[in-house]
């Protein structure tokens, strides 16, 4: 049956906005710092965490040992996601100002707006409920026991615990360099909104990202982009109500300001991809339709090995993606690399 269309509605996207402060730092550091596993794909070497580590009070080595333990970083991301804190004294004071039931219910992940309710009743430590939130969550690698944990500590001890490691922390990492850290998450926010003004949201996202797509989904209204330089190269993802969070990593302009020749890596990277003969045969190839690697093999008669060794570059410029089992062209990203080296020519 055909179908005519009398509406004029357009698709809807989200809005996004962008946040920085030295306390999302704090938490995303003590974050980086407990995830042991993760350490080796950091920017900053094993050895340097480790020496870090080791140079701490016993105090905050204790609390971090404990953050390990019960992921409670995530309380302290959750937490700084209720208001716009200008100090530590503030976000401290904030968290010794709750209720136990808003405390807990803060802490404990948003998993959609139809468990709101089960939050609720799990923040009043209803058993059922945190077991219910428990089996909702268990595709999650943590959240199960995180949601054991905070549903069942006491008040105070977890007053107590986060007030502590974040106050430990800025004092011992972040305060001796924060007017340098400050300086380069502005620099990155500037840039960022400078771009900001040249893209739609969606294209924005993967920009700002460095090549994570993410299309509107239903009960998202807004993205919000928050710096980081700890967690550098990775991206972390979350959510809140109403809102996808990606904390992204800053930009090597934005942590290099005197050198304003210096591209960043997300540029760099697509056009040293784009250097190439044969790499730009399969960007022309992937531009008319989604091929497998058999297929792009025998359209431009390369042995299979030479043509997967290109096919990786361009992943990792984050210009091709796999798209159920076909390597496809991230159009965004191609179609934002003239408004990239505009940025990147006009910055002072």
């Amino acid at each position: 049956m055909d179908i005519i269309s009398a509406t004029v509605k357009k698709r809807e996207t989200y809005s996004v906005y962008i946040n920085y402060s030295p306390l999302w730092e704090c938490a995303l550091g003590i974050a980086a710092i407990t995830n042991t596993p993760l350490l080796d794909s950091l920017e900053k070497s094993v050895s340097h965490w480790k020496e870090m580590r080791d140079s701490f009070s016993k105090r905050l080595r204790d609390q971090l040992d404990y953050v390990e333990k019960n992921n409670t970083w995530k309380a302290l991301l959750q937490l700084l996601h209720q208001k716009d804190f200008a100090t530590l004294q503030e976000f401290t004071t904030y968290i010794e100002a709750l209720s136990e039931k808003e405390l807990k219910f803060i802490c404990l992940p948003f998993v959609g707006d139809a468990y709101q309710p089960l939050r609720e009743r799990a923040a009043s430590q209803e058993k059922e409920a945190v077991d219910e939130l428990q089996t909702d969550t268990a595709a999650n690698p943590f959240f199960p026991e995180y949601i054991a944990f905070i549903s069942t500590i006491g008040e105070s001890q977890l007053k107590k615990h986060l007030v502590v490691v974040m106050t430990d922390w800025y004092k011992q990492v972040v305060e001796k360099d924060v007017e340098q850290l400050e300086k380069i998450l502005q620099r990155d926010v500037a840039t960022k909104l400078g771009m900001k003004e040249k893209m739609d949201s969606e294209e924005f996202v993967e920009w700002a990202t460095a090549g994570i797509a993410y299309p509107p989904e239903p009960s998202v209204h807004q993205v919000l982009l928050i710096p980081h330089v700890t967690y550098r190269p990775w991206n972390i993802v979350a959510d809140i109500e109403d809102t996808k969070v990606f904390y992204y990593p800053v930009a090597n302009e934005s942590i290099s300001p005197d050198d304003r020749y210096l591209p960043s890596d997300s540029l760099l990277l697509k056009y040293k991809a784009l250097g190439d003969e044969a790499r730009l045969r399969i960007i022309k190839l992937l531009y008319e339709r989604n091929h497998t690697l058999q297929e792009i093999t025998e359209e431009l008669k390369m042995g299979k090995s030479t043509i997967h060794h290109h096919l990786k570059i361009l992943r990792a410029a984050q210009l091709v993606e796999i798209k159920a089992a076909k390597y496809a062209l991230k159009r965004k990203a191609i179609d934002s690399l003239t408004k990239e080296l505009t940025v990147y020519l006009h910055q002072e």
